[in-house]
């Protein structure tokens, strides 16, 4: 098969800049050194790329997760042309193209099943056909006035931040050179690549939590690359979350970012999948797990009925759930509106509160039954 022509702007600037960054940062460092204030300068400017991207072009624009005030649109808009990911517009474009035929080789823009290379930066060396430019899926995006300039001055704005930022900082502590090669050369060559992960190995190592209908992988270690993003099963599953890591441990500074500006009126909208309905996700995906591992152990044939007891159980409870829930929520709006009493509300709460525990009491029993599933057990004569 003919190979698709060669994206020569692309090869030269992905192939020049990594192979400045290996020879003349080590080789500036090694001759002049490298002192504190510029490698603050590195790290302050590398997350505030990869924030742009992650919540600004990936949870803001592509996936419209929560609502931003302009000036943090405008942070953003100037982040992501720092990150030189190429415009709103184009990112969101192929991102959305991404979900929509995911593992797709020949419509997903930058599908893993075409291998790591291709994933991470090989799409983008050259003009393949699953790459054309089609602006018909964000007439949204393209109503954005911020978006929309930002598209329109890129080039601009490119040599603005990944230049003139850098080097001006450089100039307010005495050295140019240095700003350039630590605030501009590497962090542009690590900021691109910490992102192309998430296309990549992202759709490679891990787990899959919540579905397996994609390659897509929840991987904590990627995530703390990539600024929360590395919990990428969850994130293809419910893609509409703000969040990608939903447990309060998993590392996700970008949901941090997205919660803290809501509490000075920068977000609004955040908005969250439901809990039973990324509890169901979990637990269907288990139950198949188990169920193949009692046949691969040769588990006795009551215990096999016993998982399907249990699941059909949970699934009935995590139904249950969501009802109350709703129904808790609209009561606490009635309250607001003064159509629903005092007691009333307190009565739905209550019910609602004692599924919550039902959850967790059969969370615990299922999490048992799992365990001993992974036990091989006697066969009973």
């Amino acid at each position: 098969m003919e190979k698709a022509p060669i994206n020569w702007t692309n090869m030269l600037l992905f192939s020049i800049t990594p192979a400045c960054a290996v020879t003349l940062v080590p080789l500036y460092g090694f001759f002049f050194g490298y002192d504190l204030y510029e490698w603050v300068v590195f790290i302050l400017l590398m997350g505030f790329c990869g924030l742009s991207i992650t919540a600004g072009y990936h949870r803001l624009w592509s996936h419209k997760t929560y609502k931003a005030h302009p000036i943090l649109r405008f942070f953003f808009a100037l982040g992501g042309a720092c990150a030189l990911q190429n415009s709103v517009f184009h990112w969101a474009s192929d991102h959305r193209r991404h979900h929509q035929h995911v593992d797709d080789n020949d419509r997903d823009p930058y599908s893993a099943g075409r291998g790591f290379w291709f994933s991470h930066i090989g799409w983008i060396l050259r003009n393949y056909e699953s790459g054309k430019n089609d602006f018909s899926n964000i007439k949204d995006i393209e109503n954005d006035p911020i978006a929309a300039w930002q598209h329109r001055n890129y080039l601009t704005l490119v040599l603005l931040m990944n230049i003139a930022l850098p080097a001006f900082l450089g100039f307010l502590h005495g050295d140019i050179i240095a700003g350039l090669l630590l605030g501009g050369l590497l962090r542009l060559v690590l900021s691109q690549h910490v992102t192309y992960l998430i296309n990549s190995l992202a759709h490679m190592w891990g787990r899959q939590t919540y579905s397996d209908k994609s390659s897509a992988r929840d991987n904590p270690i990627i995530a703390l690359l990539t600024y929360g993003e590395g919990y990428h099963n969850y994130h293809h599953t419910f893609q509409w979350d703000y969040r990608n890591g939903i447990r309060w441990w998993h590392y996700d500074p970008t949901k941090w970012m997205i919660k803290l500006c809501s509490f000075v009126g920068l977000t609004k909208d955040l908005k969250r999948c439901n809990p039973a309905q990324i509890e169901t996700a979990r637990l269907q995906m288990q139950y198949r797990h188990a169920a193949e591992q009692c046949l691969s152990l040769n588990i006795p044939e009551n215990w096999r009925e016993r998982l399907e007891q249990e699941y059909e159980q949970f699934q009935k409870l995590l139904q249950q759930w969501t009802e109350h829930r709703q129904a808790w929520i609209e009561a606490k709006e009635k309250r607001i509106q003064e159509t629903l009493g005092h007691w009333d509300l307190l009565q739905l709460r209550d019910r609602y509160r004692e599924v919550q525990f039902r959850v967790k009491v059969q969370r615990k029993r299922w999490q048992e039954m799992l365990r001993h599933v992974s036990v091989p057990q006697p066969q009973i004569a």
